[in-house]
């Protein structure tokens, strides 16, 4: 058994643990081990960004979970997605940068988390973005992820689609995740000339040459060591032969909204119940552990189009060398983008207080083939697609370990459309999509909707149409919810675990409620704040005076 000793050991090298990483080994006082269960994102297709249709099914990079039958969903299991991979899940997303809203992070406070408002949580969104505003109250110039507009290489009926909703009645923003967030958009991504910008390709191998740092891939973690009540240490394997890794300082989780629950659970951390029935020791009851899943589900309607669409452009061989050619030489085309280009955030109804619905029209209509040997087929017709999903869910559902075996892949229960709020909403959208698709704009250039069709009319139809073709748009979190009871929370304001000492969660896991968009905007902010306090207790401990934070500037 080989056993080595760090400062700190973080658990999962995904969009939150390659930041920690950096982070914590600027200084060269600490030293870091770094574990991940997948592989390097050496790979072309992780530097594309299409490439996340070739590792959308592919068990190489991707872990492929699937949720337990959704009783509300005519009882399917939805399909989650999580990387296995340097990079996490934001090695094969679909690049969509936002940040949430600011009353998302104005509630993450209000429920007890001193330090977590809109205001407090701006300096560190502007501290990660290098973005193509520069650097303004609400931006920031000199971070390291890269964040690019798609408005110059948008498909022109993405045009079509702002126009429409302006005509429907709904404003028009340039930037989401700025002063004016509410309305219609072309959507930035997290790209570099054309490239995936990720917290792997920017934070993390730039220093994977520091003396401090130790990354070690194709480790599976399945237990976190403790001295009474103290973590001390991770046990794992690789190729059958198992590792045990000490930690003088800390262990991180930052395995995401599944699998840090998974591995509290296997290392007693939990529902004692739960753990019983599994024949795990109790190291500290915590009932939260796994609880407050949440997650975005989302819908699409496809159209036909009178007007020629992406699906011309890919639809045929010589148009995706035509493409594929046009990104090599330039690192521009459809390639060079998200298929997500626009959409933008809505009130779906003028009672609510804030933006609830969140919209993707794609010039694109598609369908992601079940193989990562496949190409990307569009629809053998001009067509184009809009989906929605609603912001902030109330459903709650659960991680559970399915066994006492690390091996076996926890229990996910999205636990969807269990309240009225999200039945609501799951309508709401629907007219939502229908009232902009009756715009003037979008009428002229549509033939007719394919799907769901004519014949979906009353509520009751919306909503059927909801649960038999609905999925998760893979935004889960909230399974290690941050909160002050250690009763219905799992960590404190600081990350730390609530009733031991020496461990920390820094993922999406910890989110006390969703936020209102794509989510790995947030866990960045959630890892860049985390790592400043991870060393401010640091220093506390050496007895030093800990650095202020940047100051927050609002327009």
């Amino acid at each position: 058994m080989k056993s080595m000793e760090f400062d700190y050991i973080i658990v999962g090298a995904g969009s939150a643990g390659c930041i920690l990483a950096d982070r914590l080994t600027e200084s060269g006082e600490h030293s870091v081990l770094l574990l991940e269960a997948g592989g390097a994102d050496d790979s072309f297709w992780f530097k594309i960004p299409v490439g996340f249709t070739k590792t959308y099914y592919n068990p190489e990079y991707n872990w492929m979970y699937y949720s337990e039958p959704e009783a509300q969903l005519k009882d399917r299991s939805l399909y989650c997605p999580r990387g296995k991979v340097q990079g996490g899940s934001g090695s094969i997303n679909a690049m969509i940068y936002v940040r949430g809203q600011p009353h998302d992070f104005d509630d993450w406070q209000r429920a007890g988390n001193a330090g977590w408002s809109y205001r407090d949580v701006l300096p560190y969104f502007r501290r990660l973005e290098s973005h193509w505003a520069g650097d303004t109250p609400y931006h920031g110039a000199k971070g390291k992820i890269r964040v690019s507009s798609m408005k110059d290489g948008a498909h022109a009926i993405c045009g079509t689609f702002l126009e429409g909703a302006r005509q429907a009645g709904f404003p028009v923003t340039g930037d989401i995740n700025g002063a004016d967030y509410e309305g219609a958009t072309i959507y930035d991504i997290n790209a570099r000339n054309g490239e995936r910008s990720s917290s792997s390709f920017e934070y993390l191998h730039p220093v994977l040459g520091r003396k401090n740092l130790r990354v070690e891939r194709n480790v599976n973690v399945s237990r976190v060591l403790f001295d009474g009540k103290r973590a001390t240490g991770v046990t794992a394997s690789r190729k059958g032969e198992t590792l045990r890794f000490h930690a003088k300082r800390e262990v991180i989780l930052s395995a995401g909204a599944v699998d840090s629950p998974k591995l509290m659970q296997l290392s007693g951390l939990g529902d004692a119940a739960l753990l019983a029935r599994h024949g795990i020791p109790v190291v500290h009851e915590l009932p939260a552990v796994g609880k407050n899943l949440q997650d975005h589900l989302c819908v699409s309607f496809y159209y036909r189009a009178t007007v020629e669409t992406l699906n011309d452009e890919l639809g045929s061989l010589f148009g995706k060398v035509k493409a594929a050619m046009r990104y090599l030489t330039s690192r521009k085309g459809p390639l060079s983008m998200s298929v997500n280009q626009s959409g933008g955030f809505f009130k779906g109804d003028d009672d609510e207080t804030q933006p609830n619905l969140q919209l993707y029209f794609n010039p694109l209509s598609y369908r992601i083939p079940k193989s990562s040997k496949a190409q990307l087929e569009p629809e053998p017709y001009s067509g184009f697609l809009l989906c929605f999903n609603p912001c902030r869910p109330t459903s709650r559902g659960s991680i559970e370990i399915a066994s006492g075996r690390a091996e076996d892949a926890a229990k996910i229960s999205i636990n969807a459309l269990t309240t009225p709020k999200d039945i609501r909403e799951a309508v709401q959208g629907s007219k939502l999509v229908r009232k902009i698709m009756n715009s003037a704009a979008l009428r002229a250039i549509t033939a007719e909707e394919i799907s769901p069709g004519p014949d979906v009319k009353s509520d009751a139809d919306m909503l059927a149409y909801f649960r038999e073709q609905s999925g998760s748009i893979y935004h889960l979190c909230g399974s290690c919810a941050m909160g002050p009871d250690e009763r219905t929370a799992v960590v404190d304001e600081r990350l730390r675990v609530h009733g031991v000492q020496g461990l920390r969660i820094v993922d999406a896991s910890i989110f006390p409620n969703i936020t209102s968009g794509n989510l790995n905007a947030p866990v960045m902010m959630v890892a860049e704040k985390g790592a400043d306090m991870i060393l401010d207790d640091a220093r506390t401990v050496a007895g030093q005076v800990s650095a202020p934070a940047e100051p927050v500037a609002i327009a």
